[in-house]
C-alpha cells in the first residue's frame, strides 16, 4: 500500500505593526485566521493577538512563544528557523508573527531564505513599522516641508560611531533611532558633538500605542540625563532632528535657532533646577549609560553651556 504524501506546508511572515490590532493589514489577518500554528514575537505580536481575541477574532491555531527580552534571548534565531521549516515540512500553515514589519530589523529576510533554502514556500506580508508609526503617536512628521526631507532609520542596539553618516548629518535630517535606549546617553554625546550640536531637538516615545505610552523631550545635550531620571525603559523609539519641534509634546523646548528651517518658534520656558548628580548616577547605573566617563563628560559639557537646560512636556 503506498503511503499518501505529506501535504506541503507553508510559511507567512506576518507584520504585526506596532502593538495596536487595528493597524494589522487585513492580508495578515487573514492569515492568521486560516493558519494552524503561530509563531509570535515578545513586541508588538503577542498584544496583537490578545487584541484580537478580545474583540471576538477567533483564533484557533496552536500559538508559539519565541519572544525576546532584552539582553536575553529566550529561543536563539537559529532554533526559530529549524522551528519554521519543521512545522511547514509536517504540513502545517505557519504565521510567523513580528512586531513592526519583518524587513525592518526583523531578521525576516534571515528566515526566508533559510526556509527557502529547505524548500519550504514562504510568503511576506508587511507590516506597519514603529520607526515610522509610533513617532506618528507623538506628532512627529519625520519629514516635513521646510524642516526636513529626508531620514534614516538606524538600529542603535550597537553604538552609533564618530564620523560615519549618521553622526556628520544635520538637524534637518531626522533620524530615527530603534532599540536605542541602552546606548542613549552615547548616541547623544557623538551626535551632539557632530553637525546636529547639542541644541538639537530629541524625543522618545515609550511603549507606542500602548498601555504605559510616553513622550518625553529634550534635547541631545540634557536628553541622557532626563532619560536618567524619568527612568526611560524599551521598547521605545527616539526620534532627532527639527522635526520634533512640530510636536504637541515640545511646546517648552524654545525657539528654533536662525538656521532650524522654517519651523515655527515656541516660547521659551524659564530654566529649570538641575537634580542632583549623585540621583542622575543611581539611575544612570540601572541601565543607561555605557560607561562612567562618558556620563562625566556628558555632564561637563552641559554645564559649560552658556544656554540652561530645558525641562520637557509629558505625556
Amino acid at each position: 500500500m503506498t503511503a499518501t504524501p505529506t501535504p506541503a506546508g507553508r510559511v507567512t511572515l506576518v507584520g504585526a505593526g506596532p502593538g495596536d490590532a487595528a493597524l494589522l493589514t487585513l492580508r495578515g489577518l487573514r492569515a492568521i485566521k486560516r493558519a494552524d500554528v503561530i509563531v509570535a514575537d515578545r513586541l508588538g505580536a503577542r498584544s496583537v493577538l490578545a487584541q484580537l481575541e478580545a474583540e471576538g477574532v477567533t483564533i484557533a491555531s496552536e500559538v508559539i512563544d519565541v519572544g525576546k527580552l532584552p539582553g536575553h534571548h529566550r529561543v536563539p534565531q537559529d532554533a526559530i528557523n529549524e522551528l519554521l521549516v519543521e512545522l511547514a515540512q509536517s504540513g502545517r500553515e505557519v504565521v510567523r508573527l513580528k512586531g513592526g514589519d519583518p524587513f525592518v530589523f526583523g531578521r525576516g529576510r534571515e528566515e526566508q531564505l533559510f526556509c527557502e533554502a529547505a524548500g519550504v514556500r514562504v510568503e511576506v506580508v508587511p507590516g506597519v513599522t514603529s520607526a515610522i508609526s509610533v513617532p506618528a503617536v507623538a506628532g512627529i512628521p519625520l519629514t516635513h516641508r521646510g524642516v526636513a526631507a529626508s531620514f534614516s532609520v538606524v538600529s542603535a542596539h550597537d553604538q552609533i560611531e564618530p564620523g560615519g553618516s549618521v553622526s556628520t548629518s544635520g538637524s534637518d535630517h531626522t533620524l530615527v533611532l530603534l532599540m536605542g535606549v541602552s546606548t542613549l546617553a552615547h548616541s547623544a554625546h557623538v551626535l551632539a558633538a557632530g553637525a546636529r550640536g547639542s541644541d538639537c531637538p530629541v524625543a522618545i516615545i515609550e511603549d507606542g500605542y500602548g498601555g504605559g505610552e510616553r513622550v518625553t523631550v529634550s534635547t541631545l545635550g540634557t536628553i541622557a540625563h532626563l532619560a536618567a531620571s524619568r527612568q526611560v525603559r524599551s521598547p521605545a523609539v527616539v526620534v532627532i532632528g527639527e522635526v520634533v519641534r512640530l510636536s504637541p509634546h515640545a511646546a517648552l523646548l524654545g525657539p528654533a535657532s536662525a538656521d532650524a528651517g522654517d519651523a515655527a518658534p515656541r516660547p521659551a520656558s524659564p530654566p529649570a533646577r538641575r537634580r542632583p548628580r549623585s540621583r542622575l548616577a543611581a539611575a544612570l547605573d540601572a541601565g543607561l549609560a555605557v560607561d562612567t566617563g562618558l556620563v562625566r563628560a556628558i555632564d561637563t559639557s552641559i554645564r559649560s553651556s552658556p544656554s540652561p537646560s530645558r525641562k520637557v512636556s509629558l505625556s
